[in-house]
C-alpha cells in the first residue's frame, strides 16, 4: 500500500472514499470484500450508482435508467456527482451528501476523470486507487472475452493509470490474492472507523 496522504481520518467525521482503478484491477471484487466485512454497520454506506446501462449487463449492481431519465434526474439535483465515460452516464445519489454529513464512511465506485467533481462535493475525500501489474490486468480482461489480448495490451499501453491532482490517495496493489488486497483495504477503512 502506498499513499500521498495518511489514509486516516477521524471516526467522528464523515468521509467519502472513492474507489478508482483501471478495468481488471478488481475494484468490484474489493468493494464486495469490504461490504461483507462491514455488513451490519449503520455508519458505513456503500453507494449504489445510477448508470445508463441495462441491468442485465455484467458488472456492478446498479440502478439502470434511460439517458433521458438520467438527464432529468441531473437537472432535478438528484446527484451529488455525475459524469460520462465510455458512452454511459454515471451518477452518485444526492443522499450520499447527507450520509457524509451524519459522519458516515461512504464508499463509491468512481472514475479518475470525475475526481474533481467528487472533491468539490465531498471535501473530506480519499481516493482508493486499486492497481495491478499490466500483465495481470490483461489476463483478467482477456478472461472477460470482450477483446483480443493484442487489443487489450494496446489499450492498456495507451491508458493513463496515474492520478493527477491534490488528493489524499491510498494505493492498493491487487495483483495477488483478493484476501491480501482485501486485508489491506480493511486496514484503511477500519482506521477511519476507529477500529
Amino acid at each position: 500500500m502506498t499513499g500521498s496522504g495518511n489514509g486516516t481520518g477521524s471516526p467522528t467525521r464523515g468521509r467519502m472514499a472513492v474507489v478508482v482503478g483501471p478495468s481488471g484491477a478488481g475494484k468490484d471484487s474489493l468493494m464486495g470484500f469490504a461490504a461483507r466485512a462491514l455488513a451490519g454497520r449503520d455508519d458505513v454506506t456503500f453507494v449504489r450508482r445510477v448508470i445508463t446501462r441495462k441491468d442485465e449487463v455484467g458488472g456492478e449492481d446498479h440502478d439502470s435508467v434511460s439517458p433521458d431519465d438520467f438527464s432529468a434526474m441531473a437537472e432535478a439535483g438528484r446527484f451529488a456527482v455525475s459524469w460520462q465515460a465510455h458512452g454511459l452516464s454515471y451518477g452518485i445519489p444526492a443522499e450520499t451528501l447527507g450520509a457524509v454529513a451524519r459522519g458516515h464512511l461512504v464508499i463509491a465506485n468512481g472514475s479518475r476523470s470525475a475526481l474533481p467533481h467528487f472533491k468539490a462535493a465531498f471535501p473530506a475525500m480519499t481516493v482508493i486507487n486499486i492497481t495491478a501489474p499490466l500483465p495481470i490486468l490483461a489476463e483478467r480482461l482477456e478472461a472477460r472475452g470482450r477483446e483480443t489480448r493484442d487489443e487489450i495490451l494496446r489499450r492498456l499501453e495507451r491508458s493513463v493509470l496515474s492520478i493527477d491532482g491534490d488528493y489524499d490517495i491510498v494505493t492498493i496493489d491487487n495483483g495477488g490474492t483478493l484476501d491480501a488486497a482485501g486485508s489491506t483495504l480493511m486496514t484503511v477503512l477500519n482506521g477511519w472507523l476507529g477500529r
